[in-house]
């Protein structure tokens, strides 16, 4: 009786000290912080709506692999341009600066009897755990002897990212950090001039997701279906000789991704893996920042499904051929209106003769630009022909793992005017890259008010 009327005096305190609604025996939710709706920056918000997909014209290739069908897509965001070289660039150094002061980092716990901490290599130490004011931590610590229960004892520390890196050889500032250094720079005999250069093929990613549909589908658990995928994210810049043996593309080869001239341009000779990587490190930059200000997260980036690109490519407008409507591909004064092969050997009557900026020629009503032509992107769903007689009618895609015949959209610099309208599919192997593929990314909208009309 007398755990009875404790639990029943605990009750009473709660409903009186929740407010007037508790009092009248009201249910009112449990609610967080305030929400507000925020549109990643460089990104349109494609409201939700259905649309007829597929081909409405003559199918010329008789692939009769996109008959119409009428479907709906949810709310999204998507990025205004494909993603550029310089985008790109901020993620592979990112990987890159991680590991060289994970290196340094390791090799300084190793070293720390022999070294000051505030000198040379010790200045790159993992950061202290404060395992006083931190209670999980010092459990973790000494229930497992690190942070994440890994075989790796360094698993989970922190890096320190305050000091910077020296990339000058010359102001190297102990023979420590050189050791690693050289540890992911090329063989000295395999770089001109002397001039020591990365290894970009130590330049790992490792990307773990779980493939939340496969476990519901088949009520497992989400431990059953994590997918570790250990990714090389540089670009691979011989796309451009490979994918034409008869052409002179070194200068392309050389610098396109990396100078500053090119920063501006379309990210190419990433495979479909990379890609993902890329809107997997995006997310997380993401959701650091929203957890340092103590707000709700967001949904991840990711890769458009078929659907929602051509949803998006085809900018609220019914029956067209093009983002910007139809059938032609010049304007009234005679101009092209995308970056295509315009011509049979004249690439330029564009304006371009590779590809051309990621903010170039009009956007669609979406404020989409280069939704037709100038790079191939990578979209998440997997090729089957048949694809659009089974899938639903309501978010359609055909995501599987396993098919590594991945979608891709838009055409291309180097393609016909067939293969930029915005019911054409092609796809490629997903561990392939080549020199007119690229991609950008979307991210769901938080709701579902969102709609076109």
């Amino acid at each position: 009786m007398k755990r009875i009327l404790a639990i029943s005096a605990i009750f009473t305190i709660l409903l009186t000290s929740c407010g007037n609604n508790y009092k009248r025996g009201e249910v009112v939710g449990v609610r967080g912080h305030q929400w507000h709706p925020y549109q990643p920056f460089g990104m349109s918000l494609i409201p939700g709506g259905a649309f007829v997909m597929g081909k409405q014209n003559e199918d010329k290739t008789y692939a009769m692999n996109a008959s119409t069908k009428t479907v709906t897509v949810r709310a999204f965001y998507m990025d205004e341009t494909e993603i550029t070289n310089a985008e790109y660039r901020e993620f592979v150094s990112y990987v890159r600066d991680s590991i060289i002061r994970y290196k340094l980092a390791s090799l300084a716990e190793e070293m720390s009897e022999s070294i000051s901490p505030k000198k040379g290599i010790g200045k790159y130490m993992f950061k202290t755990v404060d395992t006083v004011k931190n209670a999980y931590y010092k459990y973790m610590i000494n229930t497992y002897d690190n942070l994440t229960n890994s075989d790796d004892d360094n698993a989970g520390k922190l890096l320190n990212w305050k000091p910077d890196l020296v990339t000058d050889v010359n102001k190297f500032p102990d023979e420590y950090y050189a050791e690693v250094m050289d540890s992911i720079y090329l063989p000295p005999n395999e770089t001109p001039d002397g001039i020591r250069m990365y290894d970009v093929n130590k330049f790992i990613y490792k990307l773990r997701w779980i493939d939340t549909g496969e476990a519901a589908r088949k009520g497992q658990k989400r431990s059953e279906n994590v997918k570790d995928t250990v990714i090389r994210v540089y670009p691979d810049t011989t796309v451009w000789v490979k994918d034409f043996v008869y052409a002179y593309n070194e200068p392309m080869h050389d610098d396109y991704f990396w100078h500053e001239a090119y920063s501006d341009y379309p990210v190419v000779g990433v495979n479909w893996y990379q890609a993902n990587a890329f809107a997997d490190y995006r997310s997380k930059k993401m959701t650091w920042f929203l957890r340092s200000k103590k707000r709700q997260p967001m949904h991840r980036f990711r890769l458009p499904t078929e659907a929602e690109w051509e949803y998006a490519a085809r900018g609220g407008m019914e029956g067209g051929d093009y983002p910007w409507g139809g059938p032609y591909t010049m304007n009234e004064k005679g101009c092209f209106l995308a970056n295509f092969k315009p011509l049979r050997g004249d690439y330029g009557a564009d304006q371009a003769v590779f590809t051309a900026k990621a903010k170039s020629f009009n956007p669609n009503p979406y404020n989409l630009y280069n939704m037709a032509g100038n790079v191939s992107e990578w979209t998440i769903s997997s090729y089957f022909p048949d694809s659009y007689q089974y899938g639903a009618t309501f978010n359609p895609t055909t995501h599987d793992y396993k098919n590594k015949r991945k979608i891709i959209r838009g055409g291309s610099w180097k393609d016909v005017k067939f293969y930029i309208q915005v019911h054409s599919r092609a796809y490629e192997y997903a561990d392939t890259a080549r020199s007119y593929i690229g991609f950008r990314c979307v991210q769901d909208y938080m709701g579902v008010s969102a709609q076109g009309k």
